[in-house]
């Protein structure tokens, strides 16, 4: 149930982040919130034993994320499902602590937004280049960041029951 509150909450705080952080640059924003990526990584403690819901509930979740704000139907689905297979690769086979934590969500960060880039690039769908794709990965990583430890100190004091990975 935590889970879902944090998927949900962080998915509106993207648009609502989106709309009010209006400062552009050469039409790319300075701070690029990721913010449902961010807690797609940081719930699947959360989902113990339960992958197939952890998958079912990413991909309905990026499909959400399609209709609302990007328009490309399935794009955020596909890209939020890989990042969750990326997820549960980097907890079932390395260690979380801390340090290591905040480096998987900067290497997830610039995973999504070069996936990203070379999807829009391929299908011409928006002009695409290395140095926009660079300024939005370099951008996009102290917001969310900063929202990452905002979260990690939410989950850090949801009860144990309720979570059985430990972060150190």
């Amino acid at each position: 149930m935590f889970a879902y509150i944090i998927l949900g909450v962080s998915l509106i705080l993207d648009g609502l982040l989106t709309n009010y952080l209006p400062f552009m640059i050469n039409q790319l924003s300075i701070f690029t919130p990721l913010l449902t990526l961010i807690s797609i990584f940081l719930v699947f403690p959360l989902f113990y034993k339960k992958e197939k819901q952890y998958f079912i509930t990413v991909f309905i979740l990026g499909i959400i994320y399609d209709l609302f704000y990007t328009n490309l139907l399935f794009m955020n689905a596909i890209l939020f499902l890989i990042i969750a297979f990326l997820t549960k690769f980097l907890y079932k086979n390395y260690e979380v602590t801390y340090i290591k934590l905040l480096l998987y969500i900067c290497l997830l960060v610039i995973c999504y937004e070069s996936l990203t880039g070379l999807i829009l690039f391929i299908f011409q769908i928006v002009p695409v280049t290395i140095y926009k794709v660079w300024y939005k990965i370099i951008h996009s990583l102290l917001l969310n960041m900063i929202y990452a430890e905002f979260l990690l100190c939410i989950i850090n004091h949801i009860p144990r029951k309720y979570k059985k990975i430990r972060i150190n």
